[in-house]
């Protein structure tokens, strides 16, 4: 089977989905099933985060690698890579402000860089950051490098809100819900690049989805609900799944 992308008359057609209100739904809950899934296995299973990582990294590569080898956008291969890198970027956040020492600060600082180095060096080499111009197995390589440094950084970054600042999972979320509508109105009333938009509202929601996941899962005495990372976990992705399956779902597409 070829890993072209279908093409249509005059271009490639995207390997990524149309950005709608039901994308931002999914992305939301994956990111929120992401904490609970990474924290389920490193903390509920006891395993630890480097291993934690080394089973998710596994996991995001083999996704990764079937997104790419899928001859067009399948929801279900898509969004299946998109939980694979909100579970590593949870466990390699954790790592790394946690067990390596770094803090959420230091982590924070280090993954905003290297996600904003990771969108340079693809403009650079592609010409676009766009997603409705990922349509070939290079430009999904720096698609999903980047995906899953912002799913990291999204990790570290609600940790330092809820905790750092001690702004709380509930304080947290209000602040990240904020800055999410603060998208909304520029993109709904002002011309700022919808591109740079959708980066920002994409990073955004890893963040809001940390924060909402620890929430859930997290001890009373930290403020948290302590509900069973594992019911967390698994009522999220039936949600995923009726929502992949049942509203229909097509690649994104280039306005004429």
């Amino acid at each position: 089977m070829s890993t072209k992308p279908e093409l249509t008359a005059d271009k490639p057609v995207s390997k990524v989905p149309e950005v709608v209100l039901v994308f931002w739904i999914i992305k939301i809950l994956a990111t929120t099933l992401g904490e609970t899934g990474g924290d389920a296995v490193t903390m509920s299973m006891g395993l630890g985060y480097l291993v934690g990582t080394a089973i998710f990294a596994a996991l995001f590569v083999a996704a990764v690698a079937a997104q790419i080898w899928a001859p067009k956008f399948h929801p279900v291969i898509y969004w299946g890579a998109i939980i694979a890198s909100t579970t590593v970027g949870t466990t390699l956040a954790d790592f790394a402000t946690r067990s390596i020492g770094i803090g959420y600060a230091g982590g924070s600082s280090l993954l905003l860089i290297l996600l904003l180095a990771s969108l340079f060096v693809w403009k650079r080499v592609m010409g676009s950051v766009a997603v409705v111009d990922v349509s070939s197995p290079k430009a999904e390589v720096f698609y999903w490098v980047t995906i899953m440094l912002s799913q990291t950084l999204g990790t570290a970054l609600g940790d330092w809100t809820a905790d750092t600042a001690g702004l709380g999972y509930l304080g947290a979320a209000v602040v990240f819900g904020g800055l999410l509508a603060a998208v909304v109105v520029a993109y709904l009333g002002t011309k700022i690049s919808r591109t740079g938009l959708f980066w920002a509202a994409f990073v955004l929601t890893r963040p809001l989805g940390a924060v909402v996941g620890d929430f859930l899962d997290k001890p009373l005495d930290h403020g948290g609900l302590e509900l069973s990372r594992y019911s967390a976990t698994a009522a999220l992705a039936a949600g995923i799944v009726a929502l992949v399956l049942l509203l229909p779902h097509r690649a994104a597409e280039r306005s004429h």
